[in-house]
Parts: C-alpha cells; structure tokens; sequence
C-alpha cells in the first residue's frame, strides 16, 4: 500500500512539475510577446543612430559625374548619401532635374543670405553637417558657385560644384526626373568662416596692402570701362574648357600665374553686382591651388554705391580687349 502510495505521490509530483514548465513556458512566450515591440523599437533606434553617425564622403571642390551617380544610386538605396542641390529657376527644375535633386533658386537664397537664414536653408533641405553636397545650375556654374561658396563661409565644408551644367548632364544622357523631392529637415551648426569673406572696407583696405590684391572676373570690356583701382582681369570666360565649368588645375594655374599672380597672395575676388562670377574665379584660384583667396560678394554694385574710387581706360583701343 505504501509502494501504490509512493507511486502516485511521484506522478502527482511530476505532473506538477509538467505543469509548472508548461506554465513557465507560457509565461516566456507572453513576455517575449510583450518585449518583441519593444525589441523592435530598439533595433530601430540603434539603426537611426546607426545612420546619424553613418561615414560621410568628403568630396573635393569639383565633382565628377560619375561620383554624383554613384552617390545618387545609393542615396536611393540607403537614402542620404548625398544632397544634390539645383540652383536653377523653379520653372526649370520641375521640368526636369538630376534625381533627388533639391530646389533652391539662387534667387531665394539671395532675398535674405544673412548666415542664420543660410543655415535655416540648409536645414530645410535635409543637409546633415557632415553630408556631402553637390550644387549645379546651367549658368556655367556662376550660379552654382555663389551657392556653394555661401554654404561654406555658413560651416558646410564638405560642398562641391559639380564639374557640368545641367544641360551638359542631359545631352549626355544621364538621368532625369521630374517628381520634387523633399527631406526630412535637420539641425545644422553655424560656423562662420571669416577667411573666406572680404566686405568693401577689407577690400580698400588691401589695395595698399602688400601681398594682397584684388581679381576682376568681369568680361574685358567691362573691366575696361571701370573697376577698383589696382585690380587685375581674369574674365570668368577664360575658366571653363566648353565641357567642364572649370579647366583643369594645371591649366587654370598657368593661366593664372601668367597674370603675374603668385601662390603665395591672398586674393579677393568681385565681379558686377552679387558676386556669382566672382564665385566662379574664386573656385578656379581654389583649383589651381592658390589657398588664400576671399570673395567680396557685394561686389562693384556696392563699392559704387559707397562712392569708392575706381578706375576706368578712358581711351582703350582693340588690343586692350584682350586678357591676354
């Protein structure tokens, strides 16, 4: 009897024992249950981290295509890998633009280019401080040069032209789209870079300054007619090679170095009026290697204005109107 009791008290045990890891088993699965969530939400934060923190490219002044459609497929695929800005009328960019390209007309960008508003800019179009940018126009990259030079004076170092118009980027049959695209907005930090910028009194200021001088990148005839005293003409013409916005660097520092120009100057650049040729020269010295070169972006409109002196070839002749 006590055999046939000890018996069913050890499957009474085990039966509670079955239970009981039937019980914790349950238990387990509601909580994974539970924490999957949690879990997931996790695994999601640490991807967005994960991509916050991602490893930018640092692109060099002037972009190539191919680099731009490299970046652009895996911005598609990862998504910002790079912002590709078009600086061209609104019009033009909703009938066809470089993909994930972002609208921002020079003109919008000039109303108001104080370096908090830049940077608002900045920041409305999704651009992370570290994130490589990529800006074009079809204004043989004038345009485009007052925007990227603008960035950068704002603290977005890694900018950079890209090396063709867009009219060059179509007839070479790369691709377009027509949809706007539109990123999440960002925080981006103001860091002014102040060597880069020269107003009207640094710019009378250097005339009697030894080392320093100034870069007239009107056309000939223009400079001709009036400029600051002392400055010498690069005509934004003689930049770009027909394919290229810019010529190559050994090209641009012969071309540049013939106008007696020494590596060694700090120069500023004008031009007419809000500083878009000017822009162009300044990227082409940055180019041929001159590294300290600053861009006086209200230019001759507002040294005018201020009742500056200039100076002006009262009896040119023909051969005047060569750079050469």
């Amino acid at each position: 009897m006590s055999r046939k009791n000890d018996t069913v008290t050890k499957k009474s045990k085990q039966a509670a024992a079955g239970g009981g890891k039937k019980k914790r088993i349950a238990r387990a699965a509601v909580a994974a249950t539970k924490t999957a969530p949690a879990a997931r939400k996790k695994n999601k934060a640490a991807s967005q981290q994960q991509h916050h923190h991602q490893q930018y490219v640092t692109l060099p002044l002037v972009c190539d295509a191919d680099t731009l459609r490299t970046l652009i497929r895996n911005n598609k695929r990862k998504g910002d890998a790079v912002r590709v800005v078009d600086v061209r009328k609104a019009d033009d960019y909703n009938a066809g633009h470089i993909p994930t390209a972002v609208s921002l007309p020079l003109a919008r960008l000039l109303e108001d280019d104080r370096p908090e508003r830049v940077v608002q800019l900045l920041q409305e179009l999704g651009v992370e401080e570290k994130m490589p940018v990529v800006i074009y126009d079809d204004t043989f990259g004038a345009l485009a040069a007052r925007v990227a030079w603008t960035f950068q004076y704002v603290g977005h170092s890694n900018t950079s032209l890209l090396e063709m118009t867009f009219r060059q980027w179509k007839e070479l049959g790369l691709e377009v789209e027509t949809k706007p695209n539109k990123f999440k907005p960002t925080v981006h930090p103001l860091v002014i870079n102040r060597e880069m910028y020269a107003d009207a009194q640094y710019v009378e200021a250097a005339q009697s300054q030894q080392g320093k001088l100034l870069v007239d990148s009107r056309e000939r005839l223009n400079f001709l007619t009036e400029h600051i005293p002392t400055a010498r003409n690069i005509p934004y013409t003689m930049l770009g090679d027909g394919g290229n916005i810019l010529r190559k660097p050994d090209e641009l520092k012969r071309l540049i170095e013939n106008r007696g120009i020494s590596p060694d100057s700090e120069i500023i650049t004008y031009c007419g009026s809000v500083g878009t040729l000017s822009g162009l020269a300044y990227y082409a010295l940055k180019m041929a290697g001159y590294n300290k070169v600053r861009l006086y972006p209200k230019s001759f409109k507002e040294w005018k204005s201020l009742g500056k002196p200039k100076d002006e070839f009262k009896e040119a002749n023909y051969w005047d109107l060569s750079a050469e």
